[in-house]
């Protein structure tokens, strides 16, 4: 297997597995998946909150905002960190649209690694891209 069809498979069993786990609303995870630019991404969940990394191992990225379950079936986006608050979302398309709008540059699809690997690999495309190095 490829390095990108391993990865692909990683994200994947990422996604099923924050549907088996049952911590997040099912709706917010239809729509978090049925939008190409999260669906790349791995995701994690912690207290209910939906979360995506840049990378596929822990300690995941904290460099994209993520979303709160609220009363009544609403939800809050935050973050990237946890100081940080972006505001309410009705609905979960809202919030969907609310990360995607807050995502960082050349964001995705995940790297298949840890976030020190996907520092170091950023680190040498940056410096062969600017002719550094």
């Amino acid at each position: 297997m490829n390095r990108d069809a391993a990865r692909d498979s990683v994200v994947e069993a990422g996604w099923q597995a924050v549907r088996d786990d049952g911590r997040v609303r099912v709706e917010l995870l239809d729509v978090a998946y049925a939008e190409p630019c999260l669906r790349q991404l791995f995701p994690w969940t912690g207290m209910g909150e939906l979360h995506f990394s840049r990378c596929t191992e822990p300690r995941w990225t904290w460099d994209i905002p993520y979303i709160q379950p609220a009363a009544e079936g609403a939800y809050r986006v935050s973050g990237p960190l946890r100081s940080q608050t972006v505001g309410p979302a009705a609905t979960a398309q809202e919030a969907i649209a609310t990360v995607v709008q807050r995502l960082p540059a050349c964001c995705g699809p995940a790297f298949l690694g840890t976030p020190e690997e996907l520092a170091a690999h950023e680190a040498t495309t940056n410096r062969h891209q600017t002719g550094e190095g």
